[in-house]
C-alpha cells in the first residue's frame, strides 16, 4: 500500500485541514488522499535488527513529513508535541525560503540553483563573480505572487541585494539590471524617480559605473499604464523598459562587441563588394565625411546598437508555463525573454567565466549562460518557481534534481 504514497499526498493533507494536525490526524487525511484503506495503516511489520513491529505505511508518511520540514514548509505549534502545521506560505499560496533556509534544488556540469533568499546565498558564496544579469520585482502598487517591494523601499532594496554579489566581482565584471520604468508617483500621472535614484545609489554606495542604458523596445507589451492612458488619457502606451548596465571597473570592463556581431545588412554586404562608397561628402560641419571609400573594409559583421527591439514572447517562456501546468504549480509571471540574458552573457563574458542571478524567477539567465558554456548560480525565494524552471534543464550533461523537490507539484513527474 506504501507504494502508493508519495510527499504530495502528506503536502496536501496539511494544506485541506487549513488547521494544525497531530500525527494520528495526518495518517487518517493521507490514507483518504492518497486512496489507501485505514485498515493499512494498522498494518504491522517486523523493522530493523530488533524486529520490533512497526507501521511502514506510518513510517513513510513521517519520513515524508520530515522531508517537508527540511524544506522549511512546516512549522511546530508552540505548546503542542507532534503537531505542526504548513508554514511559510505567502498571500498567493507560495512558500519562500525564509530565515537561513538555503537547499541545492538542482544543478549541472556547468551551474547550479538554490532554494534560498539572496542574501543568504550570496553572503557566503566565495566565488569571483564576472556578471549578474537579473531582473529583480519592480516596486509595484498591486503585488506579484512573488511579492513586491514598496518604491520608498526599493533602492535600499536592490543595492542590499547586490552588495555581497559586487564584493565578488572580478575587475571589470558587469551588472544587468531589467527593472520598469513605468512606476507613477502616487495618484499622479508623473513617473517616479526611482530609476535615477537606484543609479545614483549604486554608485555611490556600491562603486559601480553606469556604462549604457539599453531601451528593450517591446511594442507588443499590453497598453499601459492603464489609468492614466487608457482612462485619464493624459499619458502615452508604454512601449519600452530599461535595462542598466553597470561596472565596477570601466578601464577593464571585460566587454567586447567582437561576441554580439550581427549580419551586415545587404546594402552593407554590396557596397564592401564594390569597394566601397565611392561619394565624397561632408556632413555636420565636417563631423562627419565621406572619403570615397567609405565601408569598403570587409568586416565580420556589425556592432549592435544599444537598443533591444524584441517582444515578450519566448519559445522558453511557452515552455515554462506548459511545464508549471503539468505539474499544477503557478507559473511565474513576470518572464523576461531568454535573449535579453543571453544578449549581456555573450558580451560581457568569455567562456567558463560565472554568471549569478539572485532574482532567478524562471532562470532565464542560467539558461542563457548554460547554452553558451558559461558557469552559472540561481537563487529564487519561491519553492514553486524553482521547481518548475529545474524542467528546462533535464536536457544538460549532470543534470541532477534534488530527490525532495522531485516531489513538489500536485502532477510531480515519476
Amino acid at each position: 500500500m506504501s507504494s502508493q504514497l508519495e510527499l504530495f499526498h502528506v503536502q496536501e493533507a496539511y494544506s485541506r485541514a487549513q488547521k494544525p494536525l497531530s500525527n494520528e490526524e495526518l495518517y487518517e487525511s493521507v490514507a483518504e488522499i492518497a486512496g489507501i484503506p485505514q485498515s493499512a495503516l494498522s498494518e504491522q511489520s517486523e523493522i530493523g535488527k530488533a524486529r520490533v513491529k512497526r507501521s511502514k505505511l506510518k513510517r513513510k508518511i513521517r519520513w515524508y513529513q520530515q522531508t517537508l520540514k527540511t524544506l522549511n514548509l512546516l512549522e511546530r505549534v508552540e505548546g503542542e508535541r507532534g503537531v505542526w502545521q504548513l508554514s511559510q506560505e505567502n498571500k498567493k499560496g507560495l512558500h519562500e525560503a525564509l530565515g537561513g533556509v538555503r537547499l541545492l534544488a538542482y544543478s549541472t556540469n556547468l551551474g547550479l540553483a538554490v532554494w534560498s533568499s539572496n542574501k543568504t546565498l550570496f553572503a557566503d558564496l566565495n566565488e569571483p563573480v564576472h556578471l549578474c544579469v537579473t531582473s529583480p520585482p519592480y516596486p509595484l502598487r498591486i503585488q506579484r505572487g512573488y511579492g513586491n517591494v514598496a518604491e520608498s523601499q526599493w533602492v535600499d532594496f536592490i543595492t542590499e541585494a547586490l552588495e555581497p554579489i559586487v564584493k565578488n566581482l572580478v575587475p571589470g565584471g558587469s551588472v544587468v539590471l531589467n527593472i520598469s520604468n513605468d512606476i507613477f508617483e502616487p495618484k499622479r500621472p508623473s513617473r517616479s524617480l526611482y530609476v535615477e535614484r537606484m543609479v545614483i545609489a549604486l554608485h555611490d554606495r556600491l562603486g559601480l559605473s553606469l556604462m549604457d542604458r539599453w531601451p528593450w523596445v517591446n511594442l507588443s507589451k499590453p497598453p499601459s499604464p492603464t489609468h492614466w492612458a487608457c482612462v485619464n488619457r493624459q499619458q502615452l502606451c508604454s512601449g519600452w523598459e530599461p535595462v542598466f548596465w553597470f561596472t565596477n571597473d570601466p578601464e577593464r570592463v571585460r566587454s567586447d562587441n567582437r561576441r554580439v556581431l550581427q549580419p551586415h545588412t545587404e546594402k552593407h554586404q554590396q557596397l564592401m563588394r564594390q569597394g566601397g562608397d565611392s561619394r565624397v561628402a561632408s556632413y555636420g560641419d565636417g563631423a562627419y565625411r565621406l572619403r570615397g571609400n567609405a565601408f569598403s573594409a570587409v568586416t565580420e559583421g556589425r556592432i549592435p546598437k544599444n537598443v533591444i527591439h524584441r517582444g515578450h514572447r519566448c519559445a522558453d517562456t511557452i515552455e515554462v508555463r506548459r511545464v508549471a501546468k503539468e505539474l499544477g504549480l503557478p507559473p511565474h509571471p513576470a518572464m523576461f525573454p531568454t535573449d535579453i540574458p543571453e544578449f549581456a552573457i555573450r558580451f560581457l563574458t568569455e567562456e567558463g567565466d560565472l554568471v549569478v542571478d539572485p532574482f532567478s524567477g524562471s532562470n532565464k539567465s542560467g539558461l542563457a549562460a548554460e547554452r553558451n558554456n558559461r558557469r552559472w548560480v540561481a537563487c529564487d525565494l519561491v519553492l514553486e518557481y524553482i521547481r518548475t524552471q529545474a524542467e528546462l534543464f533535464t536536457s544538460f550533461p549532470g543534470f541532477w534534481l534534488n530527490p525532495a523537490l522531485a516531489m513538489v507539484g500536485s502532477s510531480a513527474k515519476n
